[in-house]
């Protein structure tokens, strides 16, 4: 499959060591930054909210998970990443977020070195809402989403008690300040999502990275996190980049969808250049169809069964 190009309307398209971790979600965060300095000052000429990977490649050993990937995204922009489980979405989202270091290439936030960044600081600049947290039994929804606040407020600042007023706002913003005292393991799925958003806005960043935040989500939970996102990105200027494994949501959210192929990206435009029927075959490995919505205008997609043969590596 040919990659989507620029008369058809798409935009242009974490340097170091690379890390080997030992399972796959790779090494920790701690792991991660282990030797990296203080904070520098910055000397990037970049907009507030922007990312930009270069020639990014990661693996395990005997495994390549990302073949090379260059990808920029302007502020305030929404993008959608899409592609087969393990083809290096959710490892895409970690290396921006200073969580894992490439093998080769590097992240630039806001034209600044992601490399050259201390874990803080990298936090001050990019939040990250992960597919699954631990559990946090006997953890209060305010006590939560304090965490957020840890790259500001530091380990001793985190034992103030009271909530400040970026807390505060996150909690009213995603609609959870009235379950403040809750314990966290008393809500539902739904609801516990949306507490751990207030949790990465609490970090108050331009840069919002959110890993299938509607997996294990029913229908209706799904629209209502993906509503708030939207919102959210309008009411705060925010920059934000979602792994999602519903192309139909991709589609109807996103202002852009980049989809990867065993670790390279196959396409990247806007929902109605890339949503395709050739996308459906060669990325997804499914034979199907595409309409539009008869409202909204959106692509809406008719997958009608598997191929047999997998999808070939996009060129």
């Amino acid at each position: 499959m040919r990659r989507i190009t620029e008369p058809l309307g798409t935009r242009a398209v974490e340097a170091g060591n690379g890390v080997r971790g030992s399972g796959p979600d790779g090494p920790t965060a701690d792991h991660a930054i282990s030797g990296t300095t203080g904070d520098v000052p910055s000397e990037g000429t970049g907009a507030a909210g922007t990312i930009r990977a270069e020639g990014l490649r990661f693996g395990y050993p005997g495994r390549e998970v990302l073949a090379g990937v260059d990808l920029s995204v302007d502020a305030g922009e929404l993008v959608a990443l899409v592609g087969l489980n393990g083809c290096g979405k959710s490892t895409l989202l970690r290396l921006c977020a200073g969580l894992l270091r490439p093998g080769e290439g590097r992240v630039l936030l806001d034209g600044d070195d992601l490399s050259r960044l201390s874990r803080r600081a990298a936090a001050r600049r990019v939040a990250i809402l992960h597919q699954a947290a631990p559990a946090v039994p006997g953890m209060s929804v305010r006590q939560l989403v304090r965490q957020g606040r840890y790259a500001v407020r530091g380990p001793l600042g985190m034992l103030r008690d009271g909530d400040d007023s970026v807390c505060a706002r996150a909690m009213a913003d995603v609609g959870v300040a009235d379950w403040a005292d809750r314990p966290v393991d008393a809500l539902s799925g739904g609801e516990r999502q949306r507490v751990r958003l207030a949790m990465a806005l609490a970090q108050d960043t331009r840069l919002l990275l959110l890993d299938e935040p509607t997996t294990y989500l029913d229908l209706r939970h799904q629209l209502e996190v993906m509503g708030t996102v939207v919102r959210l990105r309008e009411e705060r200027g925010l920059t934000v980049v979602m792994v999602l494994h519903d192309l139909g949501h991709a589609a109807r959210f996103a202002d852009r969808i980049v989809a990867l192929r065993r670790g390279r990206i196959a396409a990247d435009g806007p929902p109605e250049a890339v949503v395709t029927p050739q996308l459906l075959a060669e990325v997804l490995g499914v034979a199907g169809r595409v309409g539009r919505d008869p409202e909204g205008g959106w692509p809406v997609c008719y997958p009608d069964h598997p191929l047999d043969v997998e999808p070939a590596i996009a060129e």
